[in-house]
């Protein structure tokens, strides 16, 4: 769990990444509320008030004020009680000078792929007005409006601060494959440092991804919203394949629909011409940037991906602003970015720019994860110990069919996974009478053209043994659908790759380690400079060109997030 320390507004219990609400209860004083004459301080009146309900919260489910649910359960008391329960936004006159800032700042969240109304701004601006209208009309001040308001608006920094900072939901609780971004920043004394330094709305915006590819979706959002805004675009009715020289109703659609994206350059004279080269360009350009194939002919998945509604598309991109919360900070200088939905990897590097390869990653029921590690070394013509799932569900069949299977593929039996466990004769066991239960052995095939990790292999340490390598299998990297792999990452140029990573250390070329691995023999190189690897799952991004690309959600994350994002706290309990 990330040590933020706020719940967040949306996310069912169990999905909402910070700690548990408390409540601070709606009726504390027993007397009728005191009213402060006009002109006097009104702090002490506010702290005494703030100091009740704060101690009156402590250890009850739930933190409300007036109905509203405080998600800061863990970080308000440690705010007030540094202050000495003193109010934090209204002032000795209590008139609240810095709420105008954090209103402004929430009003901007649904730049952000959030939206405004979680952050209390239903409580706070009817309150704040009323309370600024007596003031303002000589009428003595409600130190019990004023506590409730220094606690709503606490709560809306915090809250709105920890979603800007880690995002609305915690992945890790949607994903058992999924390791996130953990920042550690104690949002407390940073509210404090804000009001201290009349710096609210700064201090907030701070706090929200610096990454260029955030704000090129950020700015792609906004586009898309005004599109939504004007009616989106036509859908193209079902029928046959459109290509080109076709003409009719149809195709005049099609024009429209690629005009509305920017795809197709759209001359009002031209509107009703048949299917043509420029439309097929078009065609071929949106295919590019939704990963399809690129024929130039509108078939049964272009059309598919034509006819989501832009309402999805903006849907879609809030999603991936969110991931974008869960992503490092520091990617580092020089890195591996791998986008699953993509199967594209990048290699990072200012010296000599970005370059990348297709890649092949899990299929769905073997997911590759999502998380952050660091490449420390390779391997030249791997080993490859055959996990345990494969060695009982693919290779134990084979070798009950055929006994010679072991010697033929290159694979070594050692009694078990112990360091130094002896090798064993596959001749000596009865593989028929052996199951998953009883299948202690270690499997371990030898380098060579039959090994399916290739002659590279690329380590970065984590718990899931997941590893980039290269592959026999070339001919999978010509499938536009590449998810084929058991959850590790076959690369289309590991050569490439390993000369990329080495570049740092004269005694490896490309020349050096093709010589290395035509000896066939397995060698292991330690990094000078380890690099990071990040492994990402993005539906919707702008690559460095511009172009707003979007990816089919290959393993149905989108959905499972779109619904975390959906659910809404529990109601207050009665006080």
């Amino acid at each position: 769990m990330r040590d933020t320390g706020i719940a967040g507004t949306a996310g069912m219990r169990s999905l909402i990444r910070w700690l548990p609400a408390i409540p601070v209860l709606l009726a504390l004083l027993s007397c009728a509320p005191e009213r402060v004459p006009v002109g006097q301080d009104v702090t002490g009146e506010v702290e005494s008030r703030l100091r009740v309900k704060i101690e009156s919260g402590r250890g009850i489910s739930q933190f409300t004020c007036r109905q509203e649910i405080l998600c800061g359960s863990s970080v308000i008391p440690v705010f007030y009680e540094r202050r000495g329960f003193a109010p934090a936004w209204s002032g000795r006159e209590g008139r609240f000078p810095l709420a105008d800032s954090l209103i402004a700042a929430i009003r901007e969240s649904d730049r952000e792929g959030l939206h405004s109304y979680d952050y209390h701004l239903a409580g706070i601006e009817p309150l704040l007005a009323a309370s600024r209208r007596k003031r303002a009309g000589g009428e003595p001040y409600d130190p019990e409006i004023g506590a409730d308001l220094d606690l709503l608006l606490t709560d809306a920094f915090l809250l709105y601060g920890s979603h800007l900072l880690a995002g609305r939901v915690n992945p890790e609780t949607l994903h058992a494959d999924w390791i996130a971004y953990n920042p550690s920043t104690d949002l407390a004394a940073l509210l404090e440092s804000a009001l201290g330094g009349d710096n609210v709305a700064e201090t907030l915006r701070s706090l929200r991804p610096h990454h260029p590819g955030y704000a090129r979706l950020q700015a792609a959002l906004a586009q898309y919203r005004e599109l939504a805004g004007r009616g989106g675009w036509p859908a193209v009715p079902p029928g046959g394949t459109l290509r080109n020289g076709d003409g009719g109703d149809r195709v005049e659609l099609l024009r429209k629909r690629l005009a509305a994206t920017g795809d197709l350059d759209l001359p009002a004279a031209q509107e009703e011409s048949p299917f043509d080269e420029a439309l097929e360009a078009a065609v071929r350009r949106f295919q590019r940037r939704h990963g399809l194939e690129e024929d130039g002919i509108v078939g049964r998945q272009t059309l598919a991906a034509l006819n989501v509604p832009v309402e999805k598309r903006v849907a879609q991109m809030e999603w991936n602003m969110e991931r974008w919360r869960w992503v490092p900070r520091d990617l580092g200088d020089r890195y591996i970015l791998v986008n699953i939905p993509e199967y594209r990897l990048r290699i990072v590097d200012p010296p000599g720019g970005e370059r990348e390869m297709r890649i092949i990653v899990g299929k769905h029921y073997t997911a590759t994860p999502v998380f952050s590690g660091v490449l420390n070394h390779l391997e030249i013509n791997p080993y490859w110990n055959i996990p345990h799932s494969i060695a009982v569900g693919e290779v134990l069949p084979k070798i009950r069919q055929d006994p010679g299977y072991l010697a033929k593929q290159g694979i070594r039996v050692f009694r078990d996974w112990r360091d130094g466990a002896p090798e064993i004769d596959p001749e000596t066991v009865d593989w028929s009478r052996v199951d998953d239960r009883s299948f202690s052995f270690k499997l371990r095939q030898e380098p060579g053209p039959l090994n399916p990790l290739g002659r590279l292999k690329f380590l970065f340490p984590n718990k899931f043994a997941v590893y980039l390598h290269d592959t026999p299998a070339r001919g999978l990297f010509r499938n536009f659908a590449r998810d084929a792999s058991h959850g590790c990452i076959r690369v289309e140029k590991p050569l490439e790759l390993a000369a990329a990573l080495l570049r740092d250390d004269a005694r490896y070329s490309k020349e050096n380690l093709l010589e290395r691995i035509d000896r066939g023999v397995r060698e292991t190189i330690p990094l000078r400079h380890p690099v990071p690897v990040h492994i990402l799952y993005w539906t919707a991004w702008v690559d460095n060109g511009g172009t707003i690309q979007f990816r089919e959600d290959i393993y149905g994350r989108d959905i499972a997030l779109s619904a975390a994002l959906k659910e809404t706290p529990p109601a207050p309990r009665e006080s």
